[in-house]
């Protein structure tokens, strides 16, 4: 029979189609059924409740609600000017017209996703990445959400599990009820319907930006925070969630990032350090990509971020892969934050 088996080791998982095994221990391989696979979706959107893999990053999960989002890919752009000049580029992107240009959006299904808390050690991406602030003008709480992450429709791997309970998350029993006559058998609980609705601004998914840059894929989500006031003037807060991926045979290390922000107040500030949220990932075949999230404040209700990370390759070779540019847009709210690090 052929098997799905998922390590505790980086290894992403490996498929060989119809059935999910997990291991769950640090030290020995010990396998254990969790599960029977579905053939992906290649039309339509999948349901609440539905059980799924992360293609990438391995980690079990269930869907909560999905997203319509506008997906923007520089690659297609970066191709055919490649195709119409010489190929000189600043790699740097220093300069505002590399932010200008005209990338149209497609329009992409996402999903709101529960992580099992048991994957969480094991896979590269924050599961604390999801953050937002109180909505009441006297709260300078930052909130953060453990095991929430966004997924794209093709990186969902679904499965079937005849456990009343498959997933361990503080939430899974609060959003979700087990009703065995559904498909997916499990469904909404009133309280996943009110807390989508209040915090509908904070987590709202509309647009994703995309750039390769010599085999290396970075992916940006930007979310508005909210805003306070700082002595008699309005700080705006944002949150941004960036995927590396390597495409390439050799592995690949982040040893540094440069970041260029732009408020429409008109300033431009550079932010340059070592590595990511206090790491500098490896990007290698058994675990090819790395995702993580940082916050960002300006003094203006909108503005742009861009930039570089510096890579290094396995025979020393270096080079600046592109952090594709985005829009930091504000909503109309009473929320605010505390502030955390610089940008990252």
């Amino acid at each position: 029979m052929d098997i799905l088996l998922r390590f505790v080791s980086p290894n992403p998982l490996r498929l060989t189609a119809t059935r999910l095994i997990l291991n769950h221990v640090a030290h020995y391989t010990r396998l254990a059924e969790v599960g029977k696979l579905e053939a992906p979706k290649t039309t339509g959107k999948y349901e609440t409740g539905q059980l799924i893999l992360h293609k990438v990053f391995g980690y079990r999960g269930v869907i909560l609600f999905p997203w319509l989002a506008r997906v923007y890919d520089r690659d297609a752009i970066n191709k055919k000017e490649n195709a119409d000049s010489s190929g000189a580029s600043n790699a740097s992107g220093d300069n505002l017209s590399n932010v200008g240009k005209e990338v149209k959006g497609r329009t992409h299904t996402f999903y709101q996703v529960l992580i099992d808390t048991r994957d969480a050690p094991y896979i590269r991406a924050q599961t604390e990445a999801v953050t937002f602030l109180g909505n009441q003008e006297s709260s300078r709480s930052l909130y953060a959400i453990p095991g929430l992450d966004y997924v794209a429709h093709d990186d969902i791997i679904p499965y079937a599990s005849v456990e009343r309970v498959p997933l361990q998350h503080e939430l899974f029993d609060k959003f979700l009820m087990h009703n065995p006559d559904k498909d997916p058998p499990f469904i909404a609980q009133e309280t996943l319907r009110a807390w989508q609705k209040k915090n509908h601004p904070w987590l709202e998914l509309s647009d994703v930006h995309r750039e390769t840059t010599e085999g290396v894929r970075v992916t940006v989500i930007p979310f508005y925070m909210g805003s306070r006031e700082s002595q008699n003037s309005a700080v705006y807060w944002w949150r941004y969630c960036i995927r590396l991926e390597n495409l390439g045979s050799q592995a690949v290390q982040l040893r540094e990032r440069h970041w260029r922000i732009f408020s429409l107040s008109g300033t431009l500030e550079t932010v340059r350090g070592r590595g990511v949220v206090g790491q500098e990932p490896l990007l290698a075949r058994h675990a090819p990509a790395f995702q993580y999230s940082s916050h960002v404040s300006l003094q203006a209700p909108s503005g742009h971020m861009w930039g570089t990370f510096r890579m290094e390759r396995e025979d020393g070779y270096t080079f600046d892969c592109r952090i594709p540019p985005f829009s930091l847009e504000s909503k109309p709210d009473e929320g605010g934050p505390v502030a955390p690090s610089a940008p990252a």
